[in-house]
């Protein structure tokens, strides 16, 4: 079922660490590096959201209890978001889920024992997968570079363009020679 384009559509720009969670007037974008992004869609109600994470998640110390939520992790960014769907009368189960990134940003550092953040963060994100049952129905993960995703919430469409690390300086190559 394909939906229009609203007349005067909401831009909703997340930076890391950020979660938007609303219904189909809007649009999310982010940028993505070793970051990953849940993308979340109601095909029935037209309600939606992202959720861009940076890390795994942080050791809890003992003592901080009351500590807020951070959606710079993936655990409690996935809370923040269960949070608002929980108060639109629905559950993570009920909605369709994309996730993106996990990408290499360095490239030339490798060492073989250490696995790199976006690895880790693809480990999380297929993790929360599993643990609260989503649905995943598209995934663009790993890889080299970053990418820049952007979901219509009231169609349910989601792109990706993806960019591998040394393609601006091999376009500069070819324009100086």
């Amino acid at each position: 079922m394909d939906h229009g384009r609203p007349t005067n559509p909401v831009e909703i720009f997340l930076q890391p660490g950020e979660i938007y969670f609303g219904d189909g007037s809007t649009r999310i974008r982010t940028v993505l590096g070793s970051c990953i992004a849940l993308v979340f869609w109601h095909p029935a109600l037209l309600l939606g959201g992202m959720c861009h994470y940076m890390l795994p998640s942080r050791a809890h110390e003992s003592g901080r209890a009351g500590t807020a939520l951070d959606g710079r992790y993936a655990d409690e960014s996935m809370a923040l978001m269960a949070r608002e769907m929980y108060k639109a009368a629905t559950h993570p189960r009920d909605y369709q889920v994309k996730v993106f990134g996990g990408g290499n940003m360095f490239p030339g550092k490798r060492n073989s024992s250490v696995r790199h953040v976006g690895l880790k963060n693809v480990e999380a994100a297929r993790e929360l997968i599993i643990r609260h049952k989503l649905c995943c129905v598209a995934e663009h993960l790993g890889d080299v570079g970053y990418r820049n995703i952007v979901f219509d919430i009231w169609s349910g469409h989601t792109w990706v363009r993806h960019g591998r690390m040394g393609q601006v300086r091999e376009l500069r190559r070819g324009r100086e020679e």
